[in-house]
This record gives C-alpha cells, structure tokens and sequence, in this order.
C-alpha cells in the first residue's frame, strides 16, 4: 500500500499532557462525570426494554434514537458554534437535557414510562447531545496548545470511552438493587455539574473580523467546505465504513448478555465496562503505537481486531472470557476514532472547525443509528448469530478498503490562518452587497501551460472551501495565453471573510504556486451589480 498517511515522527509529549492546562483538565473531569451519566442512562434504557415484545427492535431503537438528532441538528449546531459564544450555548443545552432527564426520571419512578415515551425521551436527549458535540469539540481546542490538540481529541474519547468502564457498572448495580429511575436521576445531576463547571470557567470569547456569519450562510459555508476538501471527505468515509458494522456491537449487547449468556443487568455492565478499559488501554497506548505504525495500517490493525470481537459475542458463552475478548474492541473503537478525529481536528480552520466536526458526528451518529436500525431487524428475523457473522463480514471488508481509500496525506500543511491585504476599490461596499464576482487574469506561456492548469484545479477547491459560491478558469478565444478566474460570492462581505480568516498558509501557498507559473502577477477585478445614481 502507498504511503499517503500522516508523516510519523516522535512523540514528545504524554496523551495525558493537555491535563496540566487546568482549564482544560476541570473541563474533562466533567465532561467525564457527564459520560458516566450518559451511559448509565443508555444502560438503564435498554434494559427497561428487554423484556418487552420484539425486544431485539426496540433495544436497538435506543440507539437509533440517541442517534438519530445528529443526522437533523449536526450542521446547524455546528454552525452556530462557529458564530455563537460557545460557552453560553453549552450551558442552556446542559441545563435543557437536565429537564429532560428529571422528567424522564420521575416518570419511571411513578411507573408512566412506556416504550414509546421512553424512546421520546432519549431522542430529546439525543438532540442535546447533537446540539452542545461540536461546540465542545471545538471550545476545547481553545484551552490548550496547538500542539496537544491531537491529544486532547484522544482524551475526550478516553472521557466517553473510559466512562463505558465505570457507568455501566454502577447501572447494572443500581438498577439491581434500587431500579431505573435513580439512574435517570443521576444522569440529571450530571448536566447540572457540567453547566456549574461551565460557568465557573470564563473564557473571553474570540474575536471575530469583520461581519457575524449569518446562520443560513454559514450552514451553506460548511457544507462546500467539506464538499470541497478530499481530505475531509476521506476521513469521514472512514469513519463510515467503520462505525456501520460497528453499531451492531453496541445496539445488541444487551441481547447477548441476557441471551446467549444468560447474565442480568450486572453482566451486561461488565461486558461495557471491558469496552471501556480497551479504549482508555488503547489511549495510553496510541501515542506509541503512532510511532510505529502509519494511520492507515493502524485503521487496518483495529478493524480486524473489532472483527474478531464480533465474531467473538456469538461463538463464546463464559462472561469472563468474552469481556477479556471485548478489551481490543474498545481499544480498536479509540485508535480509529481518535486517530480521524484528531487529524480532522488539527486540519480544519479555526473559523469551519465546529461545522467540519459537526459533519463528522453526522456520519459518526449517522453510522450508528443506521446501523443500530438494521442490525436490529436482521437479529429479529434471523437471530443474534447470523446477524454478528454478518457484521463482522461487513467490518472486515469496510477494513479492507483502507488499501484502496487510505487517509490523505496532510503532514507538512501549514493550517495557520493568512491574512491578506484589503481590496483597493473606488468606494467601499456595504458587507451584503451582492452578489460579487472577481476575476483574476493570467498571462501564461503555452510550455507552463499544463501545471498551470493542475495548479488553478487547487486554487478552484481552496476558493470553493472558503466562501465562493462557484469558481471557473475560463480560456480567451482570441489569445489563448489569457486565462480568467471567476468566482462569484453571495455577498461582499463572504468575499472579505477570505481575506481576514479563512485562508491557511497553505492556501495562500496554492495561490502563489498558481501565479508563479504566469507571466507577471494576475489582474485583479471586483465587479458588483450596478446601481442606478441619484
């Protein structure tokens, strides 16, 4: 397989150094307390179901339904995280998913909750989660150095993750011994810390040039962003073709545990627990491993040890074994998440960061409601053996791809923002006069004819990625030598965002390449519909 990963070079910091920033480090613990909550929520849920009729469909509709808000709410919320004071928005969406449990708990208490309700209830927690995910993701990276955003992104799956080793548990006994709804409770508390923690921590909020994003520009700014960057689009078909077969673990363990291996709600929580010690096993070893290994044969290593485990729910039947077998599981879950979380993390500007991680929890909770959903159906009507032989046949042709679709190779761009000089024009434009078109005129030689075209193909995605609506290099029919750029934008202001914070270093660099094959610099035209004089 080529070579077209991320360049491997030596470590120089713990996993666990972005928790010597105390911000950051305050910020986890709750974020890990909250985890804690969720999932001993999600456990409570699915058992209170298990019994019930087509139970193997409505176990893993709790999936489906924790899951499904991020394919509707993602690209929204992330965009408002983008042009929102993302702290504030944090709190009301903890505090609003603290209503949501209470009233979810004082109804199993009093004995009202049905499986319809209960479903209704996890979708509206589902949609806290979609809402508050890429701010967090995002606010985060503003507390610690740049050079630890990797290792921050690997902490907040060690939070999520290494809550599966300790929430489960204590869900299993409480449910034991006091029932449901006091794990309901306590998943309501977890919001009300998360929020106290949030207010406590006063980050100024960053300063933004020019004029605020509109919401529906900025939603429409994402999405070309993300259609306009292979890399991106990469690491989310990644993520895709793991996390599809992947759901059939999560949505259907609670079958296996009461079952196959005939254990109530305490064995159910040791088997997520043994998924949780993988991932916060695997965090501790992923740094390392990452010297060794190039991303793209790490995707490889987890996806066939996610396959085994599989394979491995429906062919052993001792408690104790399966969660020995279900540690690389976990441990498989993290390195591929955390490995394309944090290069997304480290690629995506500061300005579409919320709404390039928005795209990627689209696919993440996308894959798994999807996949929850139909690993459901198929064990109602073929049973829980075949359907895991299917999916661990799926999982381990999704890995295969890895040799045919690797991860882009994006070591050695330059993602630090590059501002350009301002536009020179006769009158300065109202920030929503549009819509804009500026051209570019290049005078190129017939022998740098074809690298200047390669050339402006890079500077076409990088216009698109940054704030054009359409972007074409069109060829003058009476001098062949003279080529024109257009790209129109819906307002001037989106055209000024390019040069005051979207454009990377390495764009810039796209932009002198270009140029640097044409004979002398391009002239540059602002042109504006005209408008009738007074």
């Amino acid at each position: 397989m080529a070579e077209t990963t991320q360049s491997r070079g030596p470590v120089k910091e713990s996993a666990w150094a972005p928790l010597r920033v105390r911000a950051f480090r305050v910020l986890w613990l709750a974020q890990v307390g909250s985890a804690i909550g969720t999932w001993m929520q999600t456990v409570g849920a699915q058992w209170l179901l298990v019994e019930e009729p087509g139970a193997e469909a409505l176990v893993a509709m709790v999936q489906v339904a924790a899951m499904l808000p991020a394919l509707v709410l993602a690209l929204p919320s992330g965009a408002l995280a983008d042009i929102l004071d993302r702290r504030r928005m944090l709190i009301g969406v903890q505090l609003f998913q603290a209503c949501v449990a209470v009233a979810l708990a004082a109804l199993t208490v009093a004995g009202r909750m049905t499986p319809a309700l209960l479903l209704a209830f996890t979708f509206l927690l589902g949609c806290g989660m979609a809402l508050s995910l890429p701010a967090y993701q995002a606010f985060i990276q503003d507390l610690v150095p740049r050079a630890q955003i990797r290792s921050a992104a690997a902490l907040g799956g060690v939070a999520v993750n290494g809550a599966r080793a300790v929430g489960p548990a204590l869900a299993g006994l409480i449910i034991g011994q006091v029932g449901a709804g006091a794990v309901f409770a306590l998943n309501a508390a977890s919001f009300v810390v998360f929020a106290l923690v949030l207010l406590r921590l006063r980050r100024p909020a960053p300063s933004m040039e020019g004029t605020p994003e509109r919401f529906t520009s900025a939603i429409r700014a994402g999405q070309r962003y993300v259609r306009n960057s292979p890399a991106v689009r990469r690491m989310l078909l990644r993520v895709g073709l793991f996390v599809l077969p992947g759901a059939a673990l999560w949505a259907l363990l609670p079958l296996v545990a009461s079952r196959l291996l005939g254990t109530g709600p305490t064995g159910y929580g040791v088997l997520l627990a043994a998924l949780g010690a993988g991932a916060v096993f695997g965090a501790d070893l992923l740094p390392r491993l990452g010297t060794r290994l190039s991303p793209n044969r790490l995707l490889l290593v987890a996806g066939a040890a996610f396959t085994a485990s599989l394979l491995a729910c429906v062919l052993v039947h001792n408690l104790v074994a399966l969660a020995i077998l279900l540690v690389p599981a976990g441990t498989a879950w993290l390195w591929v998440l955390m490995t394309v979380t944090g290069a997304l993390q480290v690629f995506l500007p500061g300005w579409v960061r919320a709404r390039g991680l928005s795209m990627y929890n689209i696919v993440f909770a996308g894959g798994q409601a999807i996949g929850a959903f139909l690993w459901g159906l198929l064990a109602q009507w073929w049973g829980l053996v075949p359907t895991f032989l299917a999916a661990a046949a799926v999982m381990a042709l999704g890995t295969a791809t890895v040799v045919l679709w690797p991860l882009h190779n994006v070591a050695g761009l330059n993602r630090e923002l590059a501002v350009l000089p301002d536009p020179v024009l006769a009158d300065e434009p109202d920030p929503e006069q549009g819509p804009v078109l500026v051209t570019l005129t290049y005078t190129v030689e017939d022998s740098r004819m074809p690298a200047f075209l390669d050339a402006m193909a890079k500077v076409r995605r990088s216009r698109l990625r940054t704030g054009a609506r359409s972007c074409e290099l069109y060829q003058d029919g009476a001098d062949p030598s003279q080529f024109v750029q257009v790209s129109e934008y819906d307002t001037w202001g989106e055209h000024l965002r390019q040069h005051t914070g979207r454009l990377t270093v390495a764009d810039h660099e796209l932009y002198g390449a270009a140029a640097g094959l044409a004979t002398g610099p391009p002239r540059v035209r602002h042109l504006f519909l005209p408008r009738a004089r007074s």
